[in-house]
Formats: C-alpha cells, structure tokens, sequence
C-alpha cells in the first residue's frame, strides 16, 4: 500500500460501549456518510421501510468527510438515535484537530483532497456537533445468538488502518487483537466478509460515496440469522439515493471536482489507498 499510516492511539478497555444482546432480530451496518445527506437520508429510510428502529442499526463512522452536508448529515444521523463508533474523523473533530487523521501520504491525491472538503466541513459544523462526536465511543460490542460482535472504525492496532478483503495477513493480525467472533468494521470504503480461523471479519462498506467499481449506488449491510446453517450471517446490500443530488451540492459548496465526479461515475478520483490488486483501470 501507499499510505504511510499514522497510527493512531489504541484506546482504553473502558471506552467500549456495550449494547448487550441483539438476537430478537436482523441488525443494519452502515459506514461513512460522509456529509452526503441524501445518502444518509436514504439509508434511514431504508432502515425505517425494513422495521428496524436506532436500537438496531450501527454507524461504523465517519459522519462527516467529502461531501457538501456536514451539519445537516450529522444532525441526520444524532436524530435518529443509532449508536456510532468513533471514526477517525469524529475523533479529529471532537479534539479540535487539525485533519480528518485518516493517514493518507502526504502529498498524495488523498491528501491534498481531504484538506478542501475538512476546511469546508468545520466551518459548517457547530460546537455542539463535535462535542457529541468526540462522545462517540471507538469501539461497540453485543452479542448476537451466541457469539461476540465488534463494531470498529478501522482496526484495532489503530483506528485509521485501512484493512481490505485481500490482504489476509493484516486480517489475521488484527483478529489477533480481539476475543469477538465476529469483527464488523468501515473506514475503507468497499464491503466484504472474510472467515478466518473460524472467525469472521465483515467491512459493511459506507454509504457516502461508490465502492469504485462503477456503480454509483453505495453500500450497507444486515446482519441476521441463518436458520438453515444455525450461525449469523451478512447480507450485502446497495442503497440507491439521489446521487445527482448530492453531487450539485458539492458543487454549490465549491468543492473540489474529484470526490464529486466519483459520485456520477461510481469510481474513486484515485487508488492510493488500495492494494495494488484491488485497483482498477
């Protein structure tokens, strides 16, 4: 990979916020609104239209990042109530940093990109919203028809690694790092579900931009139990949202052309946090 990430601190035993057991029903995963309210909106709806209230759906987080809707997204996402995992950018917002700390290479596309849309997003964001970010705990667990499920950002070594189906050793090594049976996580934009040992690790993908493979419909997922197997299983799931919609305003916003483009076309404005045999074109 091309990203010199920066890890962030582990953090405390304590910090873990405990839901307790979910096993009445299907749970629904989504990551990275990324200030895209249409997608947000549609996402609760999605969630609303399959009876699923905030007690069973889970944000793996990153409320706020490219797109054009800080406060409204955030405001979205507070009033319907679901638990949140810290993500690196509430964690970079609830402290007043100075980036959203995802630990892209400086320099990169990456880079330079994320310092248009974090100016943007913390001149829209109030006190108060990055007070309850920084409330945000950075890991959630319960348990699901008898096995422990962890809800993280990124990883457990730090918060901002990205982790992709493909490279098996960094999954080993951070499954390493839990007693949970089942990892559900976000940060790196493109959902799967890896068994390993055993165990399983699952990204739910996030719902504020494509998955960079051209499709411009973005991803969450539900998590429920397969009676024919007797064990919890995912589902995978695309969310169709108003894409034109949220892509006019980013450009209202002013924002930068690249993550607004990637919005129309389904494909990142650039690779350089993908392992090299996951890009594209």
């Amino acid at each position: 990979m091309s990203v010199d990430v920066e890890r962030l601190p582990a953090w405390p035993e304590m910090a873990v916020q405990h839901l307790g057991d979910l096993s009445g029903g299907p749970v629904l995963f989504f990551g990275g609104p990324y200030s895209n309210l249409q997608a947000t909106e549609a996402l609760l709806e999605q969630a609303r239209a399959l009876g699923l209230g905030p007690d069973r759906v889970i944000c793996t987080g990153d409320v706020v990042a490219y797109c054009a809707d800080a406060s409204a997204t955030t405001a979205a996402v507070r009033d319907f109530g679901c638990p949140v995992v810290r993500g690196n950018c509430e964690e970079s917002f609830g402290a007043g940093g100075i980036d959203c700390g995802c630990g892209f290479e400086e320099g990169s596309a990456c880079d330079l990109l994320s310092q248009r849309w974090f100016a943007h997003a913390v001149a829209d964001l109030s006190a108060e919203d990055c007070a309850w970010m920084a409330r945000t705990a950075p890991e959630i667990r319960f348990t699901f028809h008898g096995r422990t499920v962890s809800v993280i950002h990124g990883g457990f070594s730090a918060s901002n690694r990205f982790v992709f189906e493909t490279e098996q050793a960094a999954l080993a090594e951070e499954l390493a790092l839990t007693d949970a049976d089942i990892v559900v996580a976000g940060h790196s934009g493109k959902s799967f579900t890896a068994g390993i040992g055993g165990r399983l690790w699952h990204n739910a993908g996030v719902i504020g931009m494509p998955a960079n493979d051209g499709d411009v419909r973005t991803e969450y997922s539900v998590l429920d139990f397969d009676r024919e197997t007797g064990s919890p299983a995912f589902s995978h799931h695309r969310l169709v949202y108003n894409h034109e919609g949220a892509a006019r305003a980013m450009a209202d916003a002013g924002l930068p052309d690249g993550y607004r483009e990637g919005l129309l076309s389904g494909y990142w404005p650039n690779q350089d946090i993908l392992p090299e045999v996951e890009r594209v074109g």
